[in-house]
């Protein structure tokens, strides 16, 4: 039951969850299991871990007996967990736990293609299907590298990397498009950061489309919670952070402040989350242990009685 990776602002995240003993808990990015692990630990009567990665799902079957059947592992994207909560006859749960983006279990292993640490295939596929990073960069038009680049990775320099790449091509290792980012940056040995590190990052969010999961994800989150349950959410850079920041703010009712000369007209939905927590980070003691979590940031907030608000036109389901 020793997890490989310890989970980012764990303690922080249970007791966010405030479990009761028999509490039905969602974790919706199981991993390596540290979150399930925990919440299990302090009481949980079922967890249902959804993970999109097969190999996590296949590392995390041993914990199942384990956990004397208590826990439930789903192949699938945590953006569908209302569905299938619904297909498997599963009523609202009391929790749910979220870890976004990727797992240190993936940026280990160099054959995944995630990190730059150390060579390996240009993969980034969470699901392990579909088109690779290879096959984005060399089958892509510059213009939309560059975009994806800058919007993705907040890179400045998005256009000289997207150039670099382009005269580049074929592309087909992790080291290859690091070397190639460097270049065309300009890195100098002793900078702060390494440069490949946004270029990476903006890749791989777009791949999985990383976003666009956690903006429907959270909204499958507020379906699938009982009144009084409890959402926790971790987000490792300010892109995620920004979307689950937005989507507390709107869906707790906050507005803006008004004035008597031009006050602020509530209108919409009734809220749907409230007892929004301050934002939570590491501690320092954390970080010395994990330096991964030093951008880690936890939301959380309360589920109220008030119906899911409706998706709207063009949204995902």
């Amino acid at each position: 039951m020793n997890a490989p990776h310890v989970p980012v602002l764990l303690d922080e995240v249970v007791n966010a969850l405030a479990l009761s003993p028999g509490d039905w808990v969602i974790d919706g990015t199981f991993g390596a299991g540290g979150y399930t692990r925990a919440l299990l630990g302090v009481g949980a009567g079922r967890v249902i871990a959804f993970d999109r990665d097969p190999d996590a799902i296949e590392a995390g079957r041993s914990l199942v007996p384990a956990s004397e059947d208590k826990l439930t592992l789903i192949e699938d994207r945590f953006s569908q967990m209302d569905r299938v909560l619904e297909e498997r006859g599963i009523g609202l749960v009391d929790a749910i736990a979220l870890d976004i983006g990727v797992s240190s279990m993936q940026l280990d292993q160099a054959d995944r293609g995630f990190s730059f640490s150390a060579d390996g295939p240009l993969d980034m596929r969470m699901e392990q299907a579909g088109q690779t990073a290879a096959d984005f960069l060399n089958e892509a038009e510059e213009a939309e590298i560059a975009r994806i680049i800058r919007e993705y990775g907040e890179e400045p320099r998005a256009r000289s990397i997207a150039r670099a790449i382009v005269n580049n091509r074929p592309i087909e290792r992790t080291a290859e498009l690091a070397a190639i980012v460097r270049r065309a940056v300009g890195y100098r040995t002793g900078m702060k950061s390494d440069p490949a590190t946004r270029t990476f990052q903006a890749i791989r969010i777009h791949l999985n489309a990383e976003l666009e999961e956690l903006e429907v994800g959270l909204a499958a989150a507020e379906r699938s919670l009982k009144p009084g349950g409890r959402l926790a959410v971790v987000t490792f850079h300010s892109l995620e952070d920004r979307i689950v920041k937005r989507f507390f703010r709107e869906r707790s009712g906050a507005t803006p402040a008004g004035s008597r000369h031009r006050p602020v007209v509530v209108q919409g939905p009734a809220p749907t989350f409230e007892a929004v927590a301050k934002p939570a980070g590491p501690s320092e003691a954390e970080v010395a242990r994990n330096p991964r979590a030093r951008s880690a940031r936890l939301r959380s907030a309360v589920r109220t009685a008030a119906p899911a608000w409706k998706i709207k036109s063009g949204e995902k389901k």
